[in-house]
């Protein structure tokens, strides 16, 4: 298979090519205007000497004398050649006679108008007219034929053809060689991409393009292309971080699993005995089935595989179900749920109630005893705020900002409180962005707060 021109030798081709044309038509038109010139000149050259020779007819009665003013009149016109005949067609006098083709000589008459014709290596052009004598009858004057030599204005323009096709040649080199290097030098930025995309690797995602000396086309696509390295550097990353994640968060459960099958066949056991060991292996496995659930939900998330969401959600409604759901866990732990507030955001319901269900269960965790879980909710003129409080230990500042992060725990204490893997926020976060909206956290004074934010309802947004 032959192997593609490259773009640098088709621009160089494209340049020649082009430069070469318009030399061609100019070169052709200049050509067409010198020997348009050339022949008017001949022609206006034997205009004259026809009007010389009737000039010299009218002056003379004699022809017999005619002659001799005819070759005075001529001396050192050696181009011009003359033939005078009678109405008979006989030579009455003759001056360079070699001019003429044999025909003329022999008594044919030129054809009419101006003639062309070749001779010994030699190009002529020629008129014949009748010329009456002076007092003679009308038909009984003289056949007058006049010949230039002009072959050296043929010499001329061959000259000028061969000049003017060297000059187009050595033209269409240097347009081509002008554009290969102007090819060369604005197709730089594009061998500095393709430079940079064989340098990177999963090891090596941080190199970007210069743009500041790239023209505006390859700028854009510089544009492009960084940011498609930044998504790829940055979805490695995200790579990376799941697997070191997922496997230190499930060496622990199949730790445990293998530990526990060891001991239960070091020696025979009772049948209760397996019994409760296989109760506790069961307890591993949901928990390593919860962690395989959020994290292939959370997967979903970031490739955009999660359902669109459609529906008018109620805030409040929501959460008051949710604080009934967990209103006995809230009393194990002697704390109270309040909901105040009420909007209505469009969003998909059990998707919304599973991240608020993560909010408060959190709070509930940490929540002091004796205290009191606030859910507020309010709405102001695009969006709706729903804000989950607890009074507990306060998150330090340092780890406010990597609390949403995937099987990140806060403090060793906050870790204690805890038996899930450290998905929650981080699928609460995923499922408010989904519908377009932010979650943060704030901590101070023994007072934490989550902060979801989202767009409101229609039907909200009219009232």
């Amino acid at each position: 298979m032959a192997r593609p021109v490259s773009l640098t030798a088709r621009i160089a081709l494209l340049f020649a090519l082009l430069t070469a044309s318009l030399l061609i038509v100019v070169g052709a038109v200049l050509g067409r205007a010198v020997e348009a010139h050339f022949r008017e000149l001949d022609q206006h050259e034997l205009a004259g000497k026809l009007t010389l020779i009737q000039n010299l007819l009218q002056g003379t009665g004699d022809p017999r004398s005619l002659g001799q003013r005819l070759d005075d009149a001529f001396v050192g016109h050696d181009l011009v050649g003359v033939l005078l005949r009678d109405a008979d067609g006989a030579i009455v006098h003759a001056i360079q006679p070699g001019h003429f083709p044999p025909a003329q000589l022999d008594g044919a008459a030129l054809p009419a108008g101006a003639a062309l014709w070749e001779k010994d290596g030699h190009q002529y052009i020629g008129r014949e007219t009748f010329m009456p004598l002076p007092g003679t009858a009308p038909d009984a004057g003289l056949r007058v034929a006049v010949g230039l030599d002009i072959s050296h204005h043929a010499h001329f323009l061959e000259q000028v053809r061969n000049r003017l096709w060297l000059g187009i040649s050595l033209a269409a080199v240097v347009a081509a060689l002008f554009g290969w290097l102007a090819a060369y030098k604005g197709l730089a930025p594009l061998r500095r991409v393709t430079a940079t995309a064989r340098r990177l690797s999963a090891e090596q995602l941080g190199e970007r393009l210069a743009e500041q000396d790239a023209p505006a086309e390859v700028r854009e696509l510089a544009d492009a292309l960084n940011g498609m390295f930044d998504r790829l550097e940055a979805s490695f990353r995200r790579l990376a971080d799941f697997s070191a994640d997922i496997a230190h968060e499930l060496r622990t459960p199949v730790s445990n699993l293998m530990t526990q099958t060891q001991v239960a066949l070091s020696r025979a056991r009772s049948a209760d005995e397996y019994r409760d060991i296989l109760a506790s292996n069961m307890e591993e496995y949901e928990r390593i089935a919860r962690m395989v659930s959020d994290m292939l939900f959370l997967a979903q998330a970031e490739n955009g595989r999660l359902p669109r969401p459609v529906e008018t959600v109620e805030l409040a409604a929501e959460a008051r179900a949710l604080a009934e759901f967990y209103e006995a866990l809230a009393d194990e732990k002697e704390v109270a749920i309040a909901v105040e507030g009420e909007a209505a955001v469009t969003g998909d319901r059990l998707m919304l109630r599973r991240a608020l269900a993560n909010l408060l269960s959190n709070a509930l965790r940490h929540a002091e005893a004796g205290s009191t879980v606030d859910i507020a909710i309010a709405h102001g003129e695009a969006d709706a705020t729903l804000t989950v409080g607890n009074r507990g230990e306060t998150i330090p500042p340092e780890q406010l900002s990597q609390i949403f992060d995937r099987f990140h725990r806060a403090t060793t204490a906050r870790r204690q409180h805890g038996e899930g893997a450290g998905l929650g926020l981080a699928i609460t976060r995923s499922i408010v962005e989904l519908h377009g909206g932010t979650v943060d956290v704030s901590s101070a004074d023994g007072f934490t707060a989550f902060r979801l934010r989202l767009p409101l309802a229609r039907t909200t947004e009219s009232r």
